[in-house]
């Protein structure tokens, strides 16, 4: 730093760096071999689970793989489909035997740049997300050694495991460590906003353009200080007040901290491919995007620990329109992948 700088001037910049957005801060480099989307980063990878070509080709098939399911109908697929935006289009999720969850499954869309996993951040890592579904009653209703057992026993997966991991021993670890690899790779982003941010202004509309300075004002809707960086969350958790009107709400982070910080927050999702996760909220309680910018609008829903940001936005049809038109210009990649054969 230039030692002539004024010295308050020389704090603010180096305050500046230090508050970059955590949401911008990823490592990637060599450690993510594929090149990413206009407007992305490279995903930050575990030391202790590289990217690989034979890791993502494994993953792949236990992703799609019903055999995982304790009575084979439930993959990770089923509810995270990647021709529904990698998620399942319904207000809450099904698993085995019909059985229904209580959240909107959230999309695997980069999923890899969240700092934690779940609305409720109970998972750390990709790795430990993958974990969750296969234990749980309602999900795929197996225990972590019976899932391992039964891919083990299909002679056609010891290859895949042997390219991946060195030799062909199955277990609960590597199964979810090859299922995040994949998982790592399901990136969208070179949207019309992405486009546009690089110089083409040609491609938003006015009325996009006109969203996006809504967006990121502060005095007048503050979306970019929940939604910031380029994948647009903080990773953070606010209580927005949905559901909370029930008679038995979801408490959301608050039943993962017991912190009363935490009471009815959740965390803040991606904005990118909004056209393909419909429906939203984590109770998939607002239908289109316009529901959801007009439940912004309204002040969310009163409780006493509504997020201090959370007010009456009073904003006018054309601006309601113009944030919707914004919201739409983060549609990019869609990310299609069909199911690949599954080992015998």
């Amino acid at each position: 730093m230039n030692a002539r700088l004024p010295a308050v001037l020389a704090l603010a910049l180096l305050a500046a760096a230090v508050s970059a957005s955590r949401a911008d801060d990823f490592g990637g480099g060599p450690q993510y071999p594929y090149k990413v989307p206009l407007g992305l980063k490279a995903p930050s990878v575990p030391d202790d689970d590289p990217v690989t070509d034979a890791k993502v080709a494994l993953g792949k098939r236990l992703y799609f793989d019903k055999r995982l399911s304790r009575d084979g109908t439930v993959s990770c697929a089923t509810c995270h489909d990647p021709n529904r935006g990698w998620t399942d289009d319904a207000p809450v999720s099904t698993g085995i035997k019909g059985q229904h969850g209580t959240r909107s499954a959230p999309t695997v869309l980069n999923a890899a740049y969240m700092d934690a996993q779940f609305w409720d951040g109970r998972a750390a890592s990709l790795e430990e997300q993958a974990k969750g579904p296969i234990e749980n009653p309602v999900e795929m209703g197996f225990t972590h050694k019976e899932a391992a057992a039964r891919i083990a026993g299909v002679k056609g997966y010891a290859p895949y495991f042997k390219a991946a991991f060195g030799d062909d021993r199955v277990d609960i670890d590597r199964i979810v460590q090859a299922i995040a690899t994949f998982e790592r790779t399901v990136l969208t982003g070179d949207s019309p906003y992405d486009r546009w941010e690089a110089g083409d202004k040609t491609a938003m509309s006015a009325s996009a353009v006109r969203g996006f300075d809504l967006f990121n004002d502060p005095k007048k809707t503050d979306c970019a200080f929940c939604h910031s960086g380029f994948n647009f969350s903080d990773s953070d958790y606010h209580n927005l007040g949905v559901g909370l009107d029930k008679k038995k709400p979801d408490l959301g982070r608050f039943v993962v901290t017991k912190d009363p910080k935490d009471w009815g927050a959740f965390k803040t999702p991606t904005l990118r491919n909004l056209k393909d996760t419909a429906p939203y909220m984590h109770d998939g309680s607002e239908k289109t995007l316009r529901q959801v910018v007009e439940f912004y609008n309204r002040g969310g829903r009163k409780n006493p620990h509504l997020d201090g940001r959370i007010r009456p936005l009073h904003l006018t049809k054309r601006q309601v329109d113009d944030l919707v038109a914004f919201l739409g210009a983060l549609n990019g990649d869609e990310v299609k992948v069909a199911p690949p054969a599954l080992p015998e």
